[in-house]
């Protein structure tokens, strides 16, 4: 049976300040723990942390059972990498080890086939089995037949890049569930799947007996599967013994714990500084209060040692100002539009202040779709256009902007692009305050952290003045409360908005729903729950 366990963990950052310390819990079998927290405060540095990856700057884990990892990069992995590969990086160290050394000697005995080589290789394979490399491909031909519906044989040497995110996250994620270490630490791994594959993901891990620690921002899915959260704030952690449905009544009761205790607190130290005030002037004139002078300052001096209780954590506060403006009755008109390859024709139109969620399995077209409103380089036929007034402002899903690499967030906003203006450096500042950037001004865009990205492709949106939103998995690195400042801020926002998303919480905001279903048709449901019921149907009527 497996179990992870934190003790006393702490993290400083290169610019020496404590990122957390003092950060302790459990993870037993059969339990999941969701690890939760703003953007920022560091749930991917403690994963990777408890992964061997970082060193602590103090504490330590320990794992029983074997441990297995779930890096934030699945889903996004665009290079060249093949199916065979991004397995074996979610493999223990030393398969990959193995594996590495394999195929070096098999490179080797290619260009040179003596006896040395000849040698090497045989070592190479004792060693692959040895590491577990032959019931790792048992294991990884069942995962992809699963996932893909491919044997592995087949699939190895399928470029990642071919995948969906939600077809690479669903392929990792089989070989975790059904392999053979018994703790997981899983990053944000309910990101790029559909709901189906979400609902997929929920009940394996209400089902599966492993320990598993994971990170995610998806409500729902906290809801569904979690049995105890644990919140990284105000420098440290916390762990709330119950689920997601008594998280936030149980973190405001530990606020309003912490406040009253500091209150007390400091009520006591100011009169413990009166007191000693009050002996210093008597003192001056009696031998006895000279004696009770020094007293209190010692009690005094005992008393502040001891430290005072820590401050509740600061709320973060989220404030987009997503204004959008007036444009043309009709924002959108689509007629026998189809995307090459991936949808039959279908006619639309989004008429302003509309709010159209689009739902579907992955694979389907649905970013896609989102691109070519957006202007970009997308293969069609039929014929679409924007209405008047009508800008479009995208958010992308995997926040790919390589023109944005080695430059900080100060020096974006201040030279502006084609569509915004340069912002000074005071307005710029104030900007990223209101998104919870201030902090991270001066931080390459590509050291942020999912979430900050995020965060920081909304606010560029608030720059840009689009009046037409066309956002493709918004909520998925946001933190609860960036998620929760984001639906708000659309509530009052002036202009349309198309989203793709599989945040069931997120999409209940929406008042129109289209459908992109897997057989290729484009169809407007009635709500959420809608895009089940028309697949039945289908499925229904082909039967």
């Amino acid at each position: 049976m497996g179990f992870l366990e934190a003790s006393g963990v702490a993290y400083r950052l290169d610019s020496g300040r404590d990122l957390f310390r003092d950060v302790s819990f459990r993870v037993n079998a059969g339990e999941v723990t969701a690890l939760v927290g703003d953007n920022g405060a560091g749930k991917t540095t403690l994963l990777r942390i408890l992964a061997g990856e970082l060193t602590p700057a103090a504490g330590g884990a320990s794992v029983q059972g074997g441990l297995a990892v779930m890096p934030q990069f699945i889903g996004s992995v665009r290079d060249e990498r093949t199916v065979r590969d991004l397995l074996l990086a979610a493999a223990p160290a030393a398969l990959r080890a193995a594996a590495c050394e394999l195929d070096e000697a098999e490179l080797a005995l290619m260009d040179t086939d003596d006896e040395a080589t000849q040698l090497r290789y045989a070592g190479a394979l004792a060693a692959w089995g040895e590491a577990g490399g032959y019931q790792a491909e048992v294991l990884w031909d069942t995962v992809t037949v699963a996932a893909l519906g491919t044997p592995f044989d087949r699939a190895r040497f399928r470029e990642v890049r071919t995948l969906s995110g939600g077809e690479q996250k669903r392929l990792v994620l089989e070989a975790l569930l059904r392999g053979a270490e018994q703790v997981l630490l899983l990053d944000e791994p309910d990101n790029y799947l559909d709901i189906p594959g979400k609902r997929w993901l929920e009940e394996r891990l209400r089902d599966t007996g492993k320990a598993v620690l994971l990170v995610s921002h998806d409500r729902e899915l906290l809801a569904q599967a979690a049995t105890h959260i644990v919140t990284v704030e105000g420098g440290t952690a916390w762990v709330h013994g119950g689920g997601f449905s008594g998280w936030h009544a149980a973190r405001e009761a530990r606020v309003e714990r912490m406040a009253e205790l500091r209150r007390r607190w400091d009520e006591k130290h100011e009169q413990l500084k009166e007191l000693v005030r009050a002996l210093q002037r008597a003192a001056t004139m009696s031998d006895v209060m000279a004696n009770r002078y020094k007293a209190a300052q010692t009690r005094l001096r005992k008393f502040v040692e001891e430290g005072a209780p820590p401050l509740p954590p600061r709320k973060q506060e989220v404030k987009p100002r997503l204004r959008g403006g007036r444009t043309g009755v009709r924002a959108i008109t689509c007629e026998a539009l189809e995307l090459t390859g991936l949808m039959a024709p279908f006619d639309l139109e989004v008429f302003f202040g509309d709010r159209v969620c689009v739902l579907g399995p992955n694979g389907t077209g649905k970013s896609h779709f989102l691109r070519l409103l957006a202007g970009a380089e997308v293969r069609y036929t039929g014929r679409w256009r924007l209405g008047a007034r009508v800008v479009p402002g995208l958010f992308a899903q995997t926040h790919e902007h390589p023109e944005w690499q080695g430059r900080t967030l100060l020096d974006l906003l201040h030279r502006g692009d084609d569509g915004r203006a340069g912002l000074d450096r005071g307005t710029a500042t104030a900007a990223l305050s209101r998104y919870g950037l201030a902090r991270s001004a001066e931080q390459r865009f590509e050291t942020l952290s999912g979430g900050q990205q995020a965060r920081f492709q909304v606010l560029l949106l608030e720059l840009s003045g689009a009046t037409l939103l066309l956002l493709d998995e918004p909520t998925d690195n946001l933190d609860l409360v960036s998620a929760e400042a984001l639906q708000r801020a659309l509530e009052d926002y002036t202009g349309t908005v198309v989203a793709v998303t599989h945040d069931r919480w997120f999409a209940d905001s929406f008042d129109r729903y289209l459908l992109f279903a897997d057989d290729g048709t484009v169809t407007e449901v009635p709500g959420p729950g809608g895009a089940e019921t028309a697949r039945t149907a289908r499925a229904d009527l082909g039967r």
